[in-house]
C-alpha cells in the first residue's frame, strides 16, 4: 500500500505549496491526482490475503452480517455526501470547510467566498454521483463474501473502485483548497499549509 500513501503525501505537497503561495497550481494539482488514482488501484490486492482470512475466520451469518453493515454504511455514506458537490458546502457544520473555518478563525465573509468559488467551480465541473465504479464492486462483493469459498483477488472491480473513491476524494479536496487559497490571509494561508503537510505525515 505504500505506493499510493507516496503519492497521497505527494498530493498534499502540491497542495501545500500553492495554498502557501496563495493560489494552487491546477496542472501540478490533478497531475497528483491522477498519480494518486493510479496507485490507488494496487489497494485492493495489496489487502486481498487479510480480506480472505478475514472471510476464513468468520461464521456464515457473521459475513452475511458484515456484508449487510457495509451495504448500510456505503448507503448512508452517498445520502450523506448525496450532492455536496453541486451545491455549496455547508459551513460550521462538520466537513472540511467546517473544519477549516474553525481552526483557521475565519470570517463569515471568507467563508462565503470559498462556499462560492467552491460551489461555482463545482457545479461548472461536476463530479459523478453515481459512483458506479463502487456500485459495481459492491454488488460482485457482497454475495462472493457470503459465499463459503472467497478470493478477493478474483473481484475484477476492485482495483477500479479504489481508484474511482480516491481520485475522486482528492479532486473534492483540491478544488476546495483551490477556493480558500486566495481568500486567506498570509498567517492563516501559512497555518493550513502546515496542517495539510502535518496531516499527510501523520497519515
Amino acid at each position: 500500500m505504500e505506493p499510493a500513501r507516496a503519492a497521497e503525501k505527494n498530493l498534499a505537497n502540491v497542495l501545500a505549496d500553492g495554498v502557501a503561495a496563495g493560489a494552487i497550481d491546477r496542472t501540478k494539482a490533478d497531475a497528483a491526482i491522477s498519480q494518486l488514482g493510479t496507485a490507488a488501484t494496487g489497494v485492493h490486492d495489496a489487502t486481498a490475503d487479510a480480506l480472505n482470512q478475514l472471510h476464513n475466520a468468520l461464521t456464515p451469518a457473521q459475513r452475511a452480517a458484515l456484508v449487510d453493515k457495509i451495504d448500510a454504511h456505503w448507503n448512508k455514506w452517498k445520502e450523506a455526501h448525496g450532492q455536496d458537490e453541486v451545491v455549496e458546502p455547508k459551513a460550521h457544520r462538520g466537513g472540511q470547510l467546517g473544519g477549516m473555518a474553525k481552526r483557521l478563525d475565519l470570517t463569515q465573509d471568507q467563508i462565503d467566498k470559498i462556499k462560492a468559488s467552491f460551489g461555482g467551480e463545482m457545479k461548472a465541473h461536476p463530479q459523478s454521483h453515481e459512483h458506479k465504479e463502487v456500485q459495481d464492486h459492491m454488488q460482485k462483493f457482497g454475495p462472493a463474501f457470503k459465499a463459503d469459498t472467497f478470493d478477493a483477488k478474483s473481484l475484477a472491480t476492485g482495483p477500479a473502485a479504489q481508484g474511482h473513491m480516491a481520485t475522486w476524494g482528492a479532486t473534492r479536496m483540491a478544488r476546495l483548497y483551490e477556493a480558500a487559497a486566495p481568500v486567506l490571509t498570509p498567517d492563516q494561508r501559512t497555518k493550513l499549509a502546515q496542517l495539510i503537510r502535518d496531516r499527510a505525515a501523520h497519515d
